[in-house]
């Protein structure tokens, strides 16, 4: 075994997946150089192993012990690389934490990624899931990726076009992108920067408190503050974020469920579809504030589910299994979960 690769055996994942649960990974891999991913391909021993790339965990759902190869992505790194068509570009290595360089963005005196405050993982992690809150996409302020193909160690530049960003997707949660592990993300944050109110909550928040032009740092405080008044801190509660997505219906699919639920929340999308609150289905079938086992539905959101303590993988699946067997039958409607499930 290559002396690049200190490979640990039989560790403890429970530190780095934010609901908190228990397993263990047969082998484990800090990968803090990109390096070190080349040493894989030609480490006899571990070559032909099976792999799980991890980020910063809260967006994975462990159900039992990891066989395969746990690659932890911690390459570190964050700097301003220039300016193209009025944005400057600022790349993150993929192990830095996501508020982290949110946060250093806003000491740079940049705007831009100021919407997307406090959600829990790492820079690298924000593409693959095309993470997004309060009206922003990191579709919308993305210039570029470097990517590694685990097959072959190619090095690849990736832009906006080449990673298929969808909602709460991209083409790494598909087949011809499951070998392509991201190393480092750059931004373009503008510079005739202006703020991103289009979600209502937040610009009542800055209304209320008498801002009429906010800065960049006041529009972060303000989702912070949002932010930890509806959703569990992953370090007093395990919990992964929202744990299911909004379900996008047809315009006739919602116009039936409107007639026959009228309060039901939905929002128009720009192909015709209609995005429906997940959340609201849950609770109107009365999953809010309701446990099974060590797990549970928070009480102040009903789109997160939460480790109450002692929580097994196997029981937060369970709860999920039956909330979606409950919307599905009350409104027809089928959610998808949000995290990966191992």
């Amino acid at each position: 075994m290559s002396p690049e690769l200190p490979v640990e055996h039989d560790v403890s994942l429970q530190p780095f997946n934010t609901f908190g649960l228990p397993a263990l990974a047969r082998r484990y891999l800090r990968v803090t150089d990109p390096a070190q991913l080349d040493c894989l391909r030609t480490d006899a021993a571990l070559a032909g192993l099976p792999r799980f790339v991890l980020g910063g965990g809260s967006n994975v759902l462990l159900t039992r012990n990891v066989a395969a190869l746990v690659l932890h992505m911690a390459i570190p790194g964050r700097e301003i690389v220039g300016e193209e068509g009025g944005a400057v570009l600022v790349r993150a290595g993929a192990g830095e934490h996501w508020h982290g360089f949110v946060e250093y963005t806003l000491a740079q005196g940049l705007g831009g990624l100021e919407n997307l405050s406090l959600i829990p993982g790492t820079v690298g992690a924000a593409p693959i899931q095309n993470i997004g809150a309060y009206g922003l996409e990191i579709k919308d302020v993305f210039h570029s990726l470097t990517a590694c193909d685990l097959a072959t160690g190619e090095r690849r530049t990736m832009g906006a076009a080449d990673c298929r960003f969808g909602y709460r997707d991209s083409v790494f949660k598909h087949a011809d992108g499951a070998n392509l592990v991201v190393l480092d993300v750059t931004f373009a944050l503008p510079r005739a920067w202006q703020p991103n109110l289009r979600y209502a909550e937040l610009a009542h928040a800055l209304q209320d408190s008498g801002m009429q032009a906010p800065t960049p740092r006041q529009v972060s405080d303000a989702v912070v503050a949002i932010r930890r008044r509806k959703l569990p801190d992953p370090a007093e509660i395990g919990n992964a974020g929202s744990f299911f997505k909004n379900p996008v219906v047809t315009a006739g699919q919602c116009a039936a469920l409107l007639a026959r639920f009228p309060a039901l929340v939905h929002h128009a999308q720009a192909d015709g579809s209609e995005k429906l609150a997940a959340g609201w289905l849950i609770d109107q079938c009365g999953w809010k504030g309701k446990n099974m086992g060590a797990a549970g539905v928070y009480p102040k959101q009903a789109l997160v589910l939460v480790n109450n303590g002692g929580a097994s993988g196997a029981e937060v699946l369970a709860l999920a299994q039956a909330i979606q067997a409950d919307v599905l039958e009350k409104f027809g409607v089928a959610l998808e979960p949000e995290p990966v499930f191992i």
